[in-house]
């Protein structure tokens, strides 16, 4: 079923679509935008619900505040996790990062166990009574407020923190736990794990049967070499992409403790993943546009490292986009590989942007994470995140081994159930989408500079999109019978124009992407609005806007691109944009 979104109806901050678990927020102007980046009191206030990482959701905030009156010492902040292992990378990050900040903070752990008839925390070392029967269970990071800015930084990058239905189901435990818990209260938890668990089992399927075509047969040779094609086995679920991202990064420093290596970032990548490498571990080495000539320098630098120490890897690990978000780019895998290869690191491959539809990096990837919130999930309603292991990869057994015995199930039961309904059209969802994007980029790529366009009568510098920015690297890694993708972006010739068009753009407006309705955003004043210079600096400008394509019908699609482009051109003071229709 498509999720219709009425055109211009949203106001500003509200729910976009208007459900209650939904993972977008209305940006109507760009106005807006630049008042949410500027902290403006006035914007910030009106805003009821925004991406759940960087936006706490305000069933979790419920949560939190009820957890702060009843445990809080001395005005304490607090924030909820799912595990304890979650919990304590909270409190390291915090401790170290105010200590870099000359800060003193003290953080409390502490474990929340839900059971009949009682509600109350305990300190993580405190032993549970076996008779005790549980329902459920929480950890709470207890910290000063002095420090919150840094919890949330944690919260926001690394996306380990409560989904805003696993709040509910904690509200309503404790909710109910001021009576005594009726009986119909563990049936019913009993009943969301069953369905949770089997939700669980078929997502891990059906993202291994996208990825099979990788491989003729398991078993069979290549090259005289034996390979296999992924199981379930290898697919590994998280509460979010980030998640996917973090545990990744943290299964290869297990795999390779004891060295101080950094990693690389190859491309320009979205941002949350640069900001979490550079504050992981032993930091990063950024290559930011991604091209064959920043391939020659990685060469030329991991020449240099292994010359100087060849006892140990130059660098750790490698990670990419595939295409990059916001530019669209696609990296030249081959030569990476071979690097990988001769250089002795990991590649980690984020597809989500591509997804499984119409690329398969597995060839080029030992691990590929996708945030499955994006064009898996296709209605902006749910988070989740894949981890998947390339069964061919040199490293498979290690990863595999350590990953296994690592990995903690926190993706709650109910967000795997609706990701795993909503999953089942996509494929066919994604026909649909691909072929949106590709119209409307085709319409528009002729009337842009790069496209050959006359500068003197267009408003548009150029059309970011896989098939016009990097159509060779592209075609190493797409699917015989996919599609470009639904994900474009487009770079004016003024910054007023780039407005013009945003604002008179009759589509549904907000930050995200992969939804089955078209959405568009100024991304770069949306997500790099403190670093513009340094953004514009790798070819990101300042008047980017981001299009994602939806399943509407394509003439209105095409309609509403029209005349939000006669705008921008009557605000340039260029020429017509016809259809011709």
């Amino acid at each position: 079923m498509t999720t219709t979104i009425a055109l211009g109806a949203i106001p500003f901050g509200q729910p976009l679509p208007p459900t209650p678990h939904t993972l977008c927020m209305s940006l109507p102007s760009w106005e807006h935008v630049v008042g949410c980046s500027e902290g403006e009191k006035s914007i910030l206030d009106a805003v009821v619900t925004g991406y759940p990482r960087i936006f706490i959701h305000r069933s979790v905030q419920k949560l939190i505040d009820i957890c702060e009156q009843k445990f809080g010492q001395g005005g304490e902040k607090c924030l909820v996790f799912p595990s304890r292992r979650s919990v304590e990378h909270c409190r390291d990050f915090i401790l170290r990062h105010a200590a870099l900040a000359n800060i003193s903070a003290k953080v409390r752990t502490v474990r929340y166990p839900m059971h009949p008839g009682e509600s109350s925390p305990l300190g993580l070392d405190i032993p549970v009574a076996e008779t005790w029967t549980f329902l459920s269970e929480f950890y709470l990071a207890f910290f000063p407020s002095e420090v919150y800015a840094i919890a949330r930084t944690f919260w926001k990058h690394f996306g380990l923190g409560i989904s805003s239905r696993r709040a509910e189901h904690y509200l309503s435990l404790i909710e109910t736990n001021q009576s005594q818990l009726p009986s119909t209260e563990e049936r019913n938890c009993s009943l969301i794990e069953k369905e949770g668990t089997q939700a669980k089992l078929e997502l891990r399927k059906r993202i291994a049967s996208y990825l099979a075509h990788s491989v003729p047969d398991s078993g069979s040779r290549i090259n005289g070499e034996v390979v296999h094609r992924v199981t379930e086995e290898e697919v590994f679920l998280f509460p979010c992409g980030m998640a996917a991202i973090f545990n990744a990064h943290q299964l290869l420093l297990e795999v390779r403790a004891g060295q101080s290596s950094k990693s690389v970032v190859f491309g320009f990548p979205y941002t949350c993943t640069l900001k979490l490498l550079e504050n992981l571990g032993p930091g990063v080495h950024f290559f930011g546009h991604g091209l064959d000539s920043d391939i020659d320098d990685l060469e030329a630098m991991l020449a240099q490292g292994s010359m100087a120490n060849e006892s140990s890897p130059r660098i750790l690990s490698l990670f990419t986009e595939c295409p990059s978000n916001p530019l669209l780019r696609v990296v030249n895998f081959p030569r990476l590989r071979a690097l990988a290869d001769k250089y002795d690191f990991l590649i980690v491959v984020d597809e989500t942007v591509g997804s499984f539809a119409n690329v398969n990096v597995l060839p080029f990837a030992d691990i590929v994470v996708t945030s499955l919130s994006k064009f898996v999930c296709g209605r902006a309603n749910v988070l989740g995140g894949s981890l998947v292991l390339n069964p061919n990869g040199r490293y498979f057994a290690s990863l595999k081994d350590r990953l296994t015995y690592m990995y903690e199930d926190t993706y709650f039961d109910e967000d795997a159930t609706v990701m795993e309904c909503n999953s089942r059209d996509f494929l066919g969802r994604m026909r649909i989408i691909n072929d949106n994007a590709e119209t409307i980029c085709d319409f528009l790529h002729p009337r842009s500079i790069a496209g050959g366009g006359p500068s003197e009568s267009t408003v548009i510098k150029q059309v970011l999109y896989p098939k016009y920015t990097s159509p060779t690297n592209y075609s190493r890694c797409q699917l015989p019978n996919g599609g470009y993708g639904g994900l474009f972006s487009l770079t004016f010739v003024s910054l007023a124009a780039s407005k013009a068009f945003y604002d008179a753009f009759t589509c549904a407006k907000g930050p995200s992407f992969g939804y089955e309705f078209t959405l568009t955003c100024p991304y770069t004043i949306t997500v790099h609005y403190d670093e513009l210079d340094w953004a514009a600096g790798y070819g990101v400008d300042e008047g980017l806007v981001r299009i994602s394509a939806g399943v509407e019908e394509k003439e209105v699609l095409l309609r509403c691109i029209e005349l939000a482009l006669q705008v921008a051109e009557a605000c340039a003071g260029v020429g017509s944009s016809s259809l011709g229709m």
